[in-house]
């Protein structure tokens, strides 16, 4: 065939979908349904799975956690609230408990149980959320129209490297939990540098730390490496037999902040059939304090070009960080983030799988694990002394008695006593005090 009957026809064929596309705009406009009404419908039926969330921190920081003395349909100074969750689709809120780094080797476990209290206080004392532990609970709350609420833990540190208080936390509801945040722990290491704690050299995750996620693996409880560093979340991702996620993370080669994730970290939990659920922190979207929704989608371009739309969902971090793009202020907007992405050519299923069905499947895939390994007993896996470090951790051992056989004897005769004996001491000192 002649070239020139080859250029004609390929000519003749884009103009016709020229043709097409201009007639089903035409269409669309003639019977008023827009593209926006297509992201209505599509998030309608497909409602946002919310990877982070931070409104405990705010509650903490802005009310000291005095549910009483607020509406949370409508809540100032925050990008979160009821309202709002609604206006923006989100029918499952992964809310994050978070503690700050400097509470490790201090109360960090109290202060993770505080924010557990409010976290479930929250979504049992107001009819529009529910809190959910199972993909099953998750289904339940969308027929009921309910905004379903999971619990993650945000760091590590909050286990005080142990294993019954990381079991203790998924009696509590906590289902997802952060390796690490911006402190090492001392079994993982962070991608911040902003702590000078437990630094190792070529032992990102420790024995201890497989043991973490090994645990984490038979609770059924997801694996988070949003926050760890690179080799932290390679080593998590070869040790873990579940899927695991990357709760708020964003690409690495659309902006270079620590916090993102590579390309060939993006390949490897693609292998793992993992989820990465894009940030919309301004800072990791386009490395300044200012971005657009059209930076936003240039994240989720590119890492659907590395891996694929079945590798991605969304992770806000509203109350978590200080800005985000425009046009995406607070939790209600993300109607305008799926338009974008439906503006180039995402198609409906992808968007579906972004919103919803692909935090499912991961989720799915870590309870199908916990049930494979049913039959496996509780770890008792403990954290050698020397690693930990801690001046305010009891460690609890007999008293050596080698040299002294009546050592043993003697020592707990003092022991026991001396608590029992400053008890009298201070009773009676307030037997005298109130006799005076």
């Amino acid at each position: 065939m002649p070239s020139w009957v080859t250029s004609a026809s390929s000519r003749s064929w884009m103009k016709s979908v020229g043709h097409l596309v201009v007639l089903s705009s035409l269409c669309c406009f003639i019977s008023g349904y827009s593209d926006r009404d297509r992201v209505r419908d599509l998030m309608s039926k497909y409602p946002l799975i919310d990877g982070h969330n931070d409104l405990a921190l705010q509650l903490r920081k802005l009310h000291n956690n005095r549910l009483s003395q607020i509406d949370l349909h409508n809540v100032s100074n925050v990008a979160t609230d009821i309202n709002r969750l609604q206006a923006g689709h989100v029918q499952t809120q992964m809310f994050a408990v978070y503690v700050m780094c400097w509470a490790q080797e201090k109360d960090a476990v109290r202060l993770a149980l505080e924010q557990i209290d409010v976290v479930r206080r929250m979504c049992t004392e107001y009819q529009d959320f529910e809190l959910v532990t199972s993909t099953q609970e998750i289904k339940h709350s969308e027929m009921k129209r309910k905004i379903a609420c999971l619990i993650s833990l945000e760091g590590g540190h909050s286990i005080d490297s142990s294993l019954p208080a990381l079991r203790m936390f998924y009696q509590l509801g906590v289902r997802s939990m952060a390796l690490t945040h911006t402190c090492n722990t001392p079994w993982a290491e962070s991608s911040s540098k902003l702590y000078n704690v437990y630094q190792r050299q070529n032992n990102s995750l420790t024995n201890f730390g497989k043991a973490v996620v090994v645990e984490m693996n038979r609770l059924g409880m997801i694996v988070d490496l949003s926050h760890t560093s690179w080799e932290t979340a390679s080593a998590a991702l070869n040790h873990s037999m579940a899927p695991v996620i990357f709760s708020h993370s964003s690409s690495y080669s659309i902006c270079n902040h620590e916090r993102n994730v590579p390309d060939w970290l993006l390949k490897e939990l693609k292998k793992k059939q993992g989820l990465i659920m894009v940030n919309l922190h301004s800072k990791f979207i386009s490395c300044t304090d200012e971005a657009n929704i059209s930076h936003v989608a240039d994240h989720f371009d590119h890492i659907k070009k590395v891996i694929g739309a079945e590798s991605i969902g969304v992770g806000g971090d509203y109350e978590g960080a200080v800005s985000f793009p425009r046009g995406l202020e607070d939790v209600s907007k993300y109607p305008a983030l799926i338009l974008e992405l439906l503006k180039r050519n995402w198609t409906e299923s992808e968007l579906a799988d972004v919103l919803r069905r692909n935090f499912l499947r991961v989720f799915e895939g870590v309870e199908r694990v916990r049930d494979q390994l049913n039959s496996t007993g509780p770890s008792e896996v403990q954290i050698p002394v020397e690693e930990v470090q801690n001046p305010c951790r009891l460690v609890l051992r007999p008293p050596d008695t080698r040299d002294h056989p009546d050592r043993s004897r003697s020592s707990r005769a003092w022991q026991e006593p001396k608590g029992l004996l400053m008890l009298s001491i201070v009773l009676l000192l307030s037997s005298l005090h109130m006799i005076q």
